[in-house]
């Protein structure tokens, strides 16, 4: 091994090092806010972000820009809210775990309407929407260790979109909606589908398979790279469009939830954390397509 050889090597591992640096989450919300069911999240136009099971089961926190959490809703007898996705800056769909629904949310009126129903659902768990406001919800059966995915129409018709799965769990569109994205909890596989204007899903690809540690919530970002909440793991993961784990986000607590992006330029990420009962929150590289795609949804608005 001559002299630069000698050099090069430490030099290349100080890089590879350093383009793979984690960085760290820090305090968002006060600690045992809510319960180990903490989910969700989502924002609002305004900054806002929601989560779900704030104090009790059963209901939806409003967090201002600083981290104080109020309540803001609570669900109908026999709801228990899980993922959250807004469709426009005044209404979000919330997955309902024990009433097997999808519920609407008004943002201006708070009132709470069922959009849609399949008694068939195990669990409703997480929920990615297009722009046009077609929705996909994973369904995990965690006592099977099953799962599949429905698609519900702009109307609100529920069918099967894809069955036989492992655990579902996060689920998310791609940032020309030409892909949709879902991950098995249990099996810890990232699942790649081909994605038609109709919600008809086609193709199944395996993205990535992880070694250890679960999988939770996960979205993407422009530029199609997905955030993946480690559920057990204590941490985000980032994967590539091409499936190649690019950054690591280590987190306070362990049981890492869910995950959405806000911010002023939409590039600050929240997640929930249920072992600690409270929201974190780190910086991202670039934003996120749900929150670019209602920034382009007010501009259009504008016009």
């Amino acid at each position: 091994m001559n002299r630069f050889t000698t050099l090069l090597i430490p030099a290349l591992l100080i890089f590879v090092q350093c383009s793979f640096a984690q960085t760290k989450s820090k305090k968002f919300s006060n600690e045992g806010e809510f319960t180990s069911n903490c989910e969700g999240p989502a924002v609002d136009d305004e900054g806002n972000v929601y989560a779900v099971n704030f104090a009790r089961d059963g209901t939806i926190a409003q967090l201002s820009r600083k981290g104080n959490a109020s309540f803001f809703v609570t669900l109908p007898k026999g709801s228990t809210g899980n993922g959250i996705r807004f469709s426009d800056k005044n209404t979000f769909f919330v997955a309902d775990f024990t009433g097997h629904n999808i519920l609407k949310v008004d943002l201006i009126t708070r009132g709470i309407s069922v959009f849609a129903n399949e008694p068939k659902m195990n669990q409703p768990n997480d929920l990615a929407i297009t722009a046009s406001g077609h929705i996909f919800c994973s369904d995990p059966n965690w006592k099977e260790g099953t799962g599949q995915i429905w698609h519900v129409t702009p109307e609100g018709k529920v069918s099967l979109a894809v069955g036989e799965m492992g655990t579902t769990n996060g689920i998310d569109v791609s940032p020309d909606e030409k892909k949709l994205y879902v991950n098995e909890s249990v099996q810890r596989n990232v699942w790649q589908f081909d994605l038609a204007a109709d919600g008809t899903l086609s193709n199944k690809k395996l993205l990535h398979h992880f070694e250890d540690g679960g999988m939770d919530g996960m979205r993407c970002d422009v530029e199609g790279n997905l955030y993946i909440a480690r559920h057990g793991k204590g941490e985000v993961a980032v994967l590539s469009p091409e499936g190649k784990v690019i950054q690591v986000i280590q987190t306070i607590g362990k049981k890492v939830s869910n995950i959405c992006f806000g911010g002023r330029n939409g590039k600050t990420c929240y997640i929930t954390l249920q072992d600690r009962g409270c929201l974190e929150t780190f910086s991202a590289k670039t934003a996120g397509r749900e929150w670019a795609m209602m920034k382009a949804f007010a501009e259009n608005n504008k016009k």
